[in-house]
């Protein structure tokens, strides 16, 4: 967008300078357009849909460690808790997928269930299919109303 320079104290304004200003709105109208696309649907659990315009929702790609390098049996779990950094007016909707970041072939064998989401933290378990040492974490999009 163009930045408009600021005219000194005491000079006249002239038809460039309104020009300017005229030509700067425009283009600021045009980026927070009403259109359909600018705008994010939020399900919200136990409520009604919120549509919020996109610069006024919060998103979060977050990431935590759950388990580093540890032996890890079929059937076992490991429990991870992450913090929102500020508060949703709603409980957001959570996508977590784990990331396998021993390389390791029990760490291909793993699954993420989320098992809350409040306004401010989400807690999920990962499930280990497989035997062996695991190094594990999980990617995390947020995406809500800020508060």
């Amino acid at each position: 967008m163009a930045k408009i320079p600021l005219p000194e104290l005491g000079q006249p304004l002239d038809v460039s300078y309104i020009y300017q200003i005229a030509n700067a709105l425009n283009e600021l109208s045009l980026q927070i357009s009403p259109a359909i696309y600018k705008y994010v649907t939020v399900d919200v659990p136990n409520g009604v849909q919120q549509n919020a315009k996109a610069s006024e929702t919060r998103i979060i790609a977050g990431y935590t460690d759950v388990v580093k390098s540890a032996n890890q049996n079929v059937g076992s779990q490991q429990t991870f808790t992450y913090n929102f950094p500020a508060d949703f007016k709603f409980a957001p909707i959570v996508t977590a997928t784990p990331v396998n970041i021993g390389a390791t072939e029990a760490g291909k064998n793993v699954s993420v269930v989320i098992k809350s989401i409040t306004t401010s933290k989400v807690d999920g378990v990962v499930n280990f299919n497989s035997t062996g040492d695991v190094s594990i974490g999980v990617n995390l999009i947020i995406v809500g109303i800020p508060n």
